[in-house]
């Protein structure tokens, strides 16, 4: 029991008195608000008291950081040992571009990379194909052979700074890429660390950069894993994504079952395709969530993940190792909350959801710039969101101590009610037959474009507000400077891609890319002839293509 039965008793006595009053109150203000809610509707209580955690086992339901059920977090000394990675998601134009780019960030105090790719680059597509006409360089960085990655990696050093990549269907090429990068640099693979998202059913749930079936697509991941376990022990081989779950318009509770479901699917898949001990690799399963803007739901989202995950480690797979219980993850703000009206408005979203993940205990943070709702973020917009990270790591004192608002009424029911409701979730996909039935079935891209029309129509009605979009809204226009890029750099990477065409050893090239074919055919992992491809100039579409040729393309069926 949390609380004595003297304590009880008084908190419920002190409740009804006051809930006499409110009832006065009401009655004399007929028009006042009766019903709040989270941005998620969640149904939020007037007031929280004793009676609501009452049942609570500190032990069991709370504890201390760095011990089960990691509710508090994993490490044990907080932020008083390491800030969170400073990680802002870039990626522009050219290598070159994003290279500098990246040299920037680093020199105002990013501590870790985080890479954008264009469009063509995240389909799986070269930059002259018909399919990439003016998309080259335009959403992130295209990437097409070796040559482009190591321009993209110049003066980084691979065995210092860790970085990641949003890459899902050709995760495997551009992985290939980085292990062929440190090679050629002299730097072991066992030194380098960095993350690919890597993440294809939730793909499938919501983002829709599609290449291969679901079934393929999952063994092109656990060959990742197989790979990682083996030869880079550095590396997260796979970011377990509720982000674009999230901004495609789910609910907290939505974004963190169908993460965590999606985390099981990958779990099951290695250990039953690999023959892996959940030990050997789970140690580096990673996360990355949205931060939106309901402060609270978003603080206790990330608290029960942690708790949620713990629990599925020990009790569904039998976990050993402490390291395989704890839940890592990144976090970026919501995109989705950012608007083109009042845009200068973004900055106090970004830094609201930025100190909602630091309270929720982030190991990683991406917050959005200003302009990201117009276009790729300018210098001085990103320099913005750095500023915003430092100032919440340096001035407000955040950091001081570890998990600040565990045990207060509020924050401890709301983390059950969260957990609670994804746990129903989690147990309907299972009954489904997992995650891949159950996008077969449509059933969380459903329940997604449901809880996204909803939100919609609170937003059309009021019921919701954004400020400066249906409320407080004015005819004044805020100019703001657009980074464009220039049309030239399509050509200039097309034409830089058939010079490595050219200069290469086709032969050589033919060969790696035979090699991959048969993996394919036999169900082998692909991974060490992806790197052996990309040393031989292999492009990233014609690795693609055989993934496509010989697992088939996926099309998405359109649910409505």
């Amino acid at each position: 029991m949390y609380f004595s039965k003297e304590m009880q008793e008084a908190s419920l006595k002190l409740t009804k008195k006051w809930t006499d009053e409110v009832k006065k109150a009401l009655k004399n203000n007929p028009d006042q608000k009766e019903h709040f809610s989270t941005v998620s509707d969640t149904n939020i209580k007037r007031l929280y008291t004793p009676e609501d955690i009452k049942d609570i086992n500190f032990a069991e339901d709370i504890g201390v950081p760095g011990e089960f059920p990691y509710l508090r977090g994993n490490q044990v000394t907080g932020y008083r040992g390491r800030h969170w990675t400073f990680r802002m998601f870039s990626g522009m134009g050219s290598a070159q571009d994003t290279n500098h780019r990246w040299h920037m960030l680093l020199r105002e105090g990013q501590t870790g990379l985080s890479t954008a790719f264009d469009f063509p680059t995240l389909m799986g597509y070269d930059s002259d194909s018909p399919k990439a006409l003016g998309e080259v360089g335009k959403c992130g960085v295209a990437i097409d052979t070796l040559e482009d990655f190591l321009a993209l990696m110049e003066g980084i050093p691979l065995d210092e700074v860790t970085t990641s990549m949003t890459i899902n269907p050709p995760a495997t090429v551009l992985w290939a890429m980085y292990c062929a990068a440190a090679d050629i640099r002299g730097v072991p693979l066992t030194k380098i660390g960095g993350t690919i998202q890597n993440d294809m059913l939730k793909e499938f749930i919501a983002q829709k950069t599609f290449m291969c079936p679901p079934e393929p697509s999952v063994k092109l991941i656990s060959d990742t894993v197989e790979f990682g376990t083996k030869f880079v022990p550095r590396w997260n081989t796979v970011s377990i994504s509720g982000y674009h779950i999230r901004e495609a318009g789910s609910t907290a509770v939505q974004e963190l079952a169908f993460t965590i479901r999606d985390g099981i699917e990958y779990v099951e898949d290695v250990v039953r395709r690999k023959k892996l001990s959940v030990d050997d690799f789970a140690p580096r399963r990673s996360f990355f969530f949205n931060s939106h803007i309901d402060f609270f739901e978003e603080i206790c989202k990330l608290r029960a993940a942690r708790r949620m995950w713990a629990k599925i480690m020990r009790d569904r797979f039998h976990a050993k190792n402490p390291r395989s219980l704890w839940m890592r993850f990144h976090t970026q703000t919501a995109g989705s909350s950012l608007a083109a009206q009042q845009p200068y408005n973004n900055v106090v979203r970004t830094t609201v959801e930025g100190l909602a993940a630091v309270l929720g205990g982030t190991q990683s943070l991406h917050t959005n710039s200003l302009d990201e709702v117009f276009c790729l973020p300018s210098e001085h917009a990103a320099e913005i969101a750095l500023r915003t990270q430092q100032i919440l790591a340096e001035e407000t004192g955040v950091s001081n101590t570890i998990d600040p608002l565990a045990g207060s009424y509020f924050i401890e029911t709301l983390t059950n009610e969260i957990e609670e409701a994804a746990w129903d979730y989690i147990h309907k996909i299972d009954d489904m037959g997992g995650m891949i039935a159950a996008i077969e079935k449509g059933f969380p891209q459903m329940e997604i474009a449901e809880s996204a029309y909803k939100f919609q129509r609170q937003l059309e009605t009021s019921e919701k507000i954004m400020v400066g979009v249906n409320k407080y809204s004015t005819n004044n226009q805020h100019s703001i400077p657009l980074l464009e890029i220039d049309e030239k750099i399509g050509g200039e990477q097309i034409k830089r891609l058939k010079d490595v065409r050219r200069k290469r050893d086709s032969r050589a090239a033919k060969k790696s890319l035979d090699n991959i074919k048969n993996a394919c055919k036999k169900g082998e992992n692909v991974m060490p002839h992806c790197i052996d491809a990309v040393k031989n100039l292999a492009t990233l579409q014609e690795i693609c293509d055989i993934y496509r040729e010989v697992y088939g393309e996926y099309r998405d069926p359109g649910l409505y």
